[in-house]
């Protein structure tokens, strides 16, 4: 028997992974497909009703005319002291309107075919509040918050709708914070009667229903004290509380200590749902600038905003004078702090020879004085004006918004004049003219004498020596005075601003001015002592000095004449209706270089008529310093006295 027969044959086998049929493959391809574009086709056609739906509503909103939406602007105030004008940011103003000014109803229509209507009711939604321009603007840089309001009325009038604008967010506290100044009376009279008619219209528009509106007094001089421990829920009340308070005469208005007093005393009443407004009312600059800091970081802390209803500051000056009848009757200079305007001193003050210069020394800034207007701008408030059409010239205040002080930190601004020497040689002269001023008074001198007797040659000599010796002083100060500002011709090309501009190129060209004519009167005099003019009228016994286009001082006085020509040629072709025009006119009005006019002057004048009565005596009403008490006084009819207040 074979072997082969009885062994089963076996045979090698490569054995394949499983696989799935093609054809159930393809048959899921296709089942997949023909799904998402069914879900596909689903999609389209409910998108397409959704635009419509959507197209439907803002047209029916747009024909109703709601404008009741608003943007929301963030309002958070942060603890950094400053508005910091330079950001890299857009601002929120700049964003909301990238946003607003989209047409997004035009783009709706361009994508969606105008047969298809789908008609939706619009929705019914509370009217959101508006938002305050100060809301608007807590997180845009400003360069300052000035506004003329049209007087004390507009003021309050202005002042109302930021209490309405603040009512809509929150229950408010409004504290006003009254000057107790003599000069004030008459404000805070007129500000109780306008009061009275704000409050009512408040009442009126709802929004001060609800006790939401509550109000407190404050008054400040030398000290300050609250007159209303307890917030005022009635106007009437208000109003009584407001023509109650008496004038005080001590000279002295601690304005910043006051608004930090009375930031901590009412600091419990500002929370998440309650906002207090403080309302500053005054006619002065405030006379301790050096608690203001502080009176800043206490009202940001609390969110405290701030307004002031106040004076214009005078045009580079910190005081004022005029005269004033005081309460009791007694009539007086009164001396009053009401600038600066600026933070450092921009304004190089120079007497102007051969014309007047009263008209200019109350002239209107256009801005409150800086440190109550700092004090507006940090907590974001605003200064209103009060005093519109003070002093003989006016400015528009489109036109000088251009030329707003600089109120960013401070150690901002002391950066800037340490990196532009034109900036910081302005100030260092400004410094230096009143510190001369206060020293020796000559570079004051609004006019030197332009008359001098002749009887003969000794006495013409004699008046010509006298009149030279403060003129030679003079001199000297104003080449100092220059040297200075020359210091900073190489940085005045890189001066951005136009108020340092003006300033800087006004100062240059006035001490030039000043230099040329006092020079060339010097050496007017000089010749003339050295070889007196014989007279060519008969009888004619007096020589004046007189303006004159031609300058015989020397090449170098003329080429200084040219230069103060430029610089104040800059100033009125560069800044028109402004006050630096103004007064780079009033300087070129009148010819830098001079020559002798002879004239008659009668030695024996006759005497004038002695038949007027002298004013008798005046029975004014005082304090007795020892009683306290109100007595009458009487006093004589002598000049006005000079006092602070």
């Amino acid at each position: 028997m074979s072997t082969n027969a009885s062994q089963p044959e076996v045979f090698d086998m490569e054995i394949e992974p499983t696989r799935i049929p093609r054809t159930l493959l393809i048959a899921c391809l296709v089942s997949v497909g023909v799904h998402v574009l069914a879900l596909g086709v689903l999609g389209v056609i409910k998108f397409a009703q959704n635009i419509n739906s959507v197209a439907s509503v803002s047209t029916v909103v747009d024909n109703e005319g709601d404008d009741s939406f608003q943007p929301r602007f963030d309002s958070t105030v942060s603890d950094q002291i400053g508005t910091e004008g330079d950001v890299a940011n857009f601002s929120a103003s700049q964003e909301a309107s990238s946003v607003l000014t989209k047409d997004t109803q035009a783009e709706i229509e361009r994508s969606v075919d105008s047969s298809v209507v789908v008609s939706v009711s619009a929705p019914t939604t509370d009217e959101l509040p508006r938002p305050s321009k100060t809301d608007v603007l807590a997180s845009v840089a400003t360069s300052g918050t000035t506004e003329h309001a049209g007087g004390v009325n507009g003021a309050i009038d202005r002042l109302s709708w930021e209490i309405a604008n603040s009512l809509r967010e929150k229950k408010t506290l409004v504290v006003w914070v009254f000057d107790v100044s003599p000069s004030l009376s008459g404000r805070r009279a007129q500000i109780a009667d306008r009061v009275e008619n704000v409050y009512k219209q408040l009442t009126q528009l709802n929004v001060g229903a609800d006790k939401a509106l509550r109000s407190a007094v404050a008054v400040f001089g030398e000290k300050c004290t609250i007159v209303t421990d307890k917030p005022l829920d009635d106007a009437e009340d208000l109003v009584k509380t407001v023509r109650k308070i008496k004038s005080e005469s001590s000279g002295t208005e601690n304005t910043f200590a006051a608004v930090n007093l009375v930031a901590n005393k009412f600091k419990s009443q500002s929370d998440r749902d309650h906002r207090v407004m403080m309302i500053v009312v005054t006619d002065e600059a405030g006379s301790d600038p050096v608690n203001l800091e502080q009176a800043i970081v206490t009202c940001r802390k609390y969110q405290i905003r701030c307004y002031c209803v106040g004076d214009s500051a005078p045009f580079g000056r910190e005081t004022v004078e005029s005269q004033f009848e005081m309460e009791n009757g007694e009539t007086v200079i009164g001396v009053m702090q009401k600038g600066p305007e600026s933070f450092y001193p921009e304004l190089v003050r120079l007497g102007f020879w051969g014309t007047h210069s009263y008209d200019l020394d109350d002239m209107s800034s256009g801005f409150g004085p800086y440190a109550l207007t700092r004090l507006c701008s940090e907590t974001n408030g605003l200064y209103f004006i009060a005093d519109n059409g003070r002093g003989q010239h006016q400015f528009d205040a489109a036109v000088m918004r251009n030329y707003s002080p600089d109120y960013r930190p401070i150690p901002t601004l002391e950066n800037d004049l340490r990196h532009n020497k034109a900036k910081s040689s302005l100030v260092q002269a400004c410094a230096a003219l009143v510190s001369e001023t206060q020293r020796r008074k000559v570079l004051s001198i609004a006019m030197p004498r332009l008359d001098f007797k002749a009887d003969n040659d000794t006495v013409l000599r004699q008046e010509l020596t006298e009149a030279q010796k403060p003129i030679a002083d003079l001199d000297l100060s104003l080449d100092s005075l220059l040297r200075l500002l020359e210091q900073g011709e190489k940085d005045r090309a890189k001066i951005k601003e136009a108020r340092w501009k003006a300033s800087y190129d006004l100062a240059m060209g006035r001490t030039l001015a000043l230099r040329v004519r006092a020079f060339g009167y010097n050496t007017m005099l000089a010749e003339m002592k050295a070889n007196p003019k014989k007279f060519e009228t008969a009888g004619n016994n007096q020589w004046r000095l007189v303006p004159a286009n031609d300058i015989t001082s020397g090449a170098t006085t003329k080429k200084m004449a040219s230069k103060a020509k430029e610089y104040l040629s800059h100033v009125i072709d560069d800044h028109p209706r402004t006050p630096w025009e103004l007064l780079a006119k009033r300087e070129l009005g009148v010819p830098l270089g001079w020559e002798w006019k002879e004239s008659h002057y009668d030695a024996n004048p006759p005497m004038a008529a002695g038949n007027q009565k002298a004013a008798g005596p005046k029975i004014i009403e005082t304090i007795d310093p020892v009683t306290k008490k109100k007595v009458k006084k009487q006093v004589n009819n002598e000049p006005p006295q000079r006092r602070d207040i």
